[in-house]
């Protein structure tokens, strides 16, 4: 296992980061025993950056996180999420957000987390994330609870935004930055090398398209994106290979950014994760692949507030 370091911080994470997200039944039904194996076979394994929300599973992946870790919790570096509590549920509040630090920690069975980071910030006021939400995890860091803070969410260019004017020790980023999607090049790849934040990428498998796993219903790519999934699948099956362990190759190879988060919860996946990042794509089938996903790269889907989407053209710095 390789390590970058994050950031301005001192923690050094793994490449591959475990996204517990899984552990609360979010893509299938999860068992809780053979979940709680995932998580110590990837520890023994080298993967230290275990990643979690009260949202995933309404706190059910924080409940089965906090069981499985303990007395491995000095081995790992542990994030978790606030204000974001349901699909719709958002509270940003300060009240709120040093509320949620004691609730996440009391499930996770620790007295502290390495990473607490503001949940989706796209779909709140901005106002609320300044005044509010973005003192409240600086007085939890300041408590000692969290050693470092950070912000998460899927616009982009508004993550970035928000990064220019507050300091922040990371940047999570979900779904921009994988076969399907750059646009994490565009502004927050320089602006973490320009302010030194860590870099986080979640969702290099684009909630599944990038895997021969069906696809969730609740999935919001446009169908055109959704129909590359089963051409590149029978393209990495003619060359003897995963489409999952190269859309993890791939994005692991990203030298800006310091670890890439991938759902889990069986350790077989765990297993089959860690190997793809010895895999060596080769040239010809990257060259396929990238005429297959010309036509529909960097179509995402909108979400959060309208004002908190801003397009590329008025995007600023």
């Amino acid at each position: 296992m390789n390590y970058r370091k994050l950031g301005k911080t001192n923690l050094n994470v793994s490449v591959l980061g475990f996204g517990a997200s899984p552990l609360g039944n979010v893509f299938d039904v999860a068992d809780e025993q053979e979940g709680a194996r995932a998580v110590h076979y990837a520890i023994d394994q080298g993967i230290n950056f275990f990643d979690v929300s009260p949202f995933y599973g309404l706190t059910l992946a924080e409940e089965r996180l906090g069981k499985a870790l303990v007395g491995k919790r000095q081995d790992i570096i542990l994030a978790t999420k606030c204000g974001r509590y349901g699909l719709q549920d958002f509270d940003f509040s300060y009240n709120r957000i040093l509320k949620s630090i004691d609730e996440s920690l009391t499930r996770l069975k620790t007295d502290y987390v390495d990473v607490l980071q503001l949940h989706d910030i796209e779909f709140v006021d901005k106002s609320q994330i300044l005044n509010e939400a973005i003192p409240a995890v600086q007085k939890i860091k300041e408590s000692g609870k969290a050693r470092f803070i950070g912000i998460t969410g899927l616009p982009v260019r508004y993550l970035a935004g928000i990064a220019r004017q507050v300091e922040l020790d990371t940047v999570l980023s979900w779904a921009h930055y994988n076969l399907l999607e750059d646009e994490i090049n565009e502004e927050l790849v320089p602006l973490s090398k320009e302010k030194g934040f860590g870099l986080m990428n979640a969702a290099p498998l684009m909630q599944r398209i990038l895997s021969d796993a069906p696809l969730p219903e609740w999935h919001r790519s446009p169908q055109d994106v959704k129909d590359v999934q089963p051409k590149l699948l029978q393209l990495c099956e003619s060359y003897g290979v995963r489409l999952s362990d190269v859309a993890i190759k791939y994005a692991v190879d990203h030298p800006a950014i310091t670890t890439t988060i991938v759902g889990m919860w069986e350790a077989k996946h765990v297993e089959q994760n860690i190997k793809a990042l010895d895999l060596e794509i080769p040239a010809d089938l990257m060259e396929e692949i990238l005429k297959i996903v010309t036509p529909v790269k960097n179509q995402m889907w909108f979400e959060g507030k309208s004002e908190n989407n801003i397009p590329k053209s008025s995007s600023g710095k």
